[in-house]
C-alpha cells in the first residue's frame, strides 16, 4: 500500500499529472498575457516524454556520478514531498513531526540543482549552481521563520495537526500574522520553484538556461518533472499552512479546493509577469532584508495573539 500511495495517488503519477496541468496553465496565461494564443493543454506532457526519449550527452569535464544522480534524487524527493500532502490532506495520514521532514526534503531538489551543474564542469552550469545556492540560502531563512510562526500558532509538529487545528479556530490566513506569513511564504515559493523575478539561477536571456545549461534529455527530464511535481506541491503546502488544508469531502469541498489551489497558481503567475528579474545580489537582499523583517513581524504579532 505504500508503494501505491507513493507510485500512484497522492505521489508521483497523481502529482505529475496535476503539476504539468499547472505549468500549462501558467504557460497559457503567461501567453495570453503577451498576446499569445499559447500552448495546447498536453503541451507540457509532451515535452517531457520528448525529452525522456532522447539521449543524455554528458559534458567532456563533468563528473558523472554527481551529474546523472541528481535529476534522479530532485525527482524522487520531489513526489515524497508531494506525497506526504496528499497522505495529510487527502487521507489524513501524518506522524508527529512531519512538517521537519517535509522541509528538509522540499530543499533536496534544488541541493540537486546545485550539485548537478556544479558536476557539469562548464563555467556556465558553475554560474548556475552558485546563483542556486546563493538563493536557497536566501530564501530559507524567511521561509523558517513563517514556518516556525505557523508551528507556533497550531502548536503541532505535523502536517494534520496544522489542519485540525484551522478546522477548529478558523483558517492562519484570516488573521494579520497569518496574512504577513502568507505574503513571505509565497515569495519564498515563488523563487523556490525559480520563476521570476527568481530566475537568476536559469536566467534564459543571459545565462542560456544556467544551471541547466548542459543537461540534455532524460536527465534535464527528471528536472522539469520534478519542478512540475513542486509546482503542484507547494501551492497545497501553502493551502495547508495559512488556508485549512485541502477537504474533500463532498463535491463543495472538492470546488472550494480546486479555487484556493487555483487562486493561488493565478497569485504566483501574475508574481511571473509583472516583475523584471532581479540579479542574485538583489533577491538575496530582497529575502534577508524585507521578508526577514516580515517574517519576525508575522512572527511577533503570533505571539500577541494577533
Amino acid at each position: 500500500m505504500q508503494a501505491f500511495y507513493y507510485l500512484i495517488f497522492p505521489g508521483f503519477l497523481f502529482a505529475a499529472v496535476v503539476g504539468l496541468l499547472t505549468t500549462w496553465l501558467d504557460r497559457k496565461v503567461t501567453a495570453r498575457v503577451h498576446y499569445r494564443v499559447g500552448p495546447p493543454w498536453f503541451q507540457s506532457f509532451a515535452d517531457v516524454m520528448k525529452l525522456m526519449g532522447k539521449e543524455v550527452i554528458l559534458p567532456e569535464n563533468a563528473r558523472k556520478t554527481g551529474f546523472l544522480l541528481a535529476p534522479i534524487i530532485a525527482l524522487a524527493a520531489s513526489t515524497l514531498v508531494a506525497t506526504m500532502l496528499g497522505l495529510a490532506n487527502y487521507l489524513n495520514q501524518g506522524f508527529v513531526g512531519d512538517i521537519i521532514v517535509f522541509w528538509y526534503f522540499l530543499a533536496v531538489p534544488s541541493i540537486m540543482i546545485i550539485i548537478g551543474s556544479a558536476s557539469a564542469g562548464t563555467p556556465l552550469s558553475a554560474v548556475g549552481s552558485s546563483r542556486e545556492m546563493k538563493l536557497l540560502l536566501g530564501y530559507e531563512v524567511p521561509f523558517i521563520i513563517v514556518l516556525a510562526m505557523v508551528i507556533f500558532r497550531a502548536d503541532s509538529l505535523s502536517l494534520g495537526g496544522i489542519i485540525e487545528h484551522q478546522i477548529e479556530s478558523g483558517p492562519i490566513l484570516y488573521s494579520l500574522s497569518g496574512v504577513i506569513g502568507f505574503i513571505v511564504a509565497l515569495l519564498c515559493v515563488q523563487a523556490k520553484l525559480g520563476l521570476v523575478p527568481f530566475d537568476a539561477p536559469e536566467a534564459e536571456t543571459e545565462l542560456g538556461g544556467g544551471a541547466f545549461y548542459d543537461y540534455s534529455g532524460a536527465a534535464l527530464g527528471g528536472f522539469k518533472l520534478s519542478k512540475a511535481i513542486l509546482f503542484y506541491s507547494l501551492p497545497i503546502f501553502l493551502i495547508t499552512l495559512f488556508w485549512g488544508g485541502v477537504q474533500i469531502g463532498g463535491g463543495l469541498g472538492i470546488l472550494w479546493a480546486l479555487l484556493k489551489y487555483i487562486l493561488i497558481v493565478a497569485l504566483i503567475t501574475v508574481i511571473r509577469n509583472t516583475n523584471p528579474r532581479l540579479r542574485i545580489d538583489q533577491a538575496v537582499k530582497f529575502f534577508w532584508g524585507w521578508m526577514t523583517i516580515l517574517a519576525v513581524i508575522a512572527f511577533i504579532l503570533r505571539v500577541k495573539g494577533l
